[in-house]
């Protein structure tokens, strides 16, 4: 789980940095479009940052360290396929990469559903 961790406090730092720099280095440009992408990654990037660290506390609650690792898994490749598409839309101004946006969504979705699945093993 100490991945995890680490992972949280990466993630977090990059999508605040992100953030900050689509609301001033890309502000009074033309680029309204791949600002609001940025926005939209840093964004789901910071949430599934405080998620990994989440699940990294629940390490000592929730015995299913399997399910955990799903969770943690699932929401870091959601962060690479969904996060990063957005990212390299924006700076790159390839398209194409929107047809891996969804990969990472099913990804979120598969974390967070793990994350539930601990959690009702654990509690069931």
């Amino acid at each position: 789980m100490r991945l995890s961790v680490v992972m949280a406090g990466l993630n977090g730092a990059m999508a605040v940095a992100l953030g900050a720099f689509a609301a001033h280095g890309m502000a009074g440009t033309d680029m309204e479009y791949a600002r609001s992408l940025v926005e939209k990654g840093a964004h789901y990037q910071l949430v599934h940052g405080v998620a990994l660290a989440a699940i990294a506390g629940l390490v000592h609650h929730i015995p299913d360290e399997k399910l955990l690792r799903i969770a943690a898994y699932a929401m870091l490749a959601g962060i690479l396929f969904f996060c990063g598409s957005l990212y390299v839309i924006a700076f790159s101004g390839i398209s194409a990469f929107g047809a891996i946006a969804p990969v990472g969504g099913v990804s979120f979705i598969a974390g967070w559903l793990a994350l539930a699945a601990a959690g009702y093993r654990r509690f069931a």
